[in-house]
């Protein structure tokens, strides 16, 4: 098994997370963050004083937007949903990090 030490994200990474598991469909705040879990093989386990606070940032920026539901379980939850300009901003982001990642490995792996 893997350390279980925790990984601090760069800024703007949770952010793009985010958006990127918007795009599967809308997904209340704690379902978001055992997506994260999940798919990141319990390395990116997201608090709710890192997740709430991005996702406001979500909404005031209008890539997401929040409506109440019922959940899986019965209870009032709040709902995010990614917007147009989500989209657009997720896509602009992918690639920004996909550039970054790139230019790590090229200096990571220099002799």
């Amino acid at each position: 098994m893997g350390s279980t030490r925790s990984i601090e994200l760069l800024p703007g990474t949770l952010d793009l997370l985010i958006l990127q598991t918007l795009a599967g469909g809308p997904e209340h705040g704690y379902g978001i963050a055992q997506r994260l879990k999940l798919l990141s093989d319990d390395v990116l386990q997201v608090g709710e004083s890192s997740l709430y606070p991005a996702l406001q940032r979500l909404l005031l920026r209008g890539w997401a937007k929040a409506d109440w539901a019922a959940s899986e379980n019965n209870r009032r939850a709040r709902y995010y949903t990614l917007t147009a300009a989500g989209r657009k901003r997720l896509a602009a982001e992918r690639s920004e990090f996909d550039r970054l990642i790139l230019a790590i490995h090229k200096i990571l792996n220099a002799t």
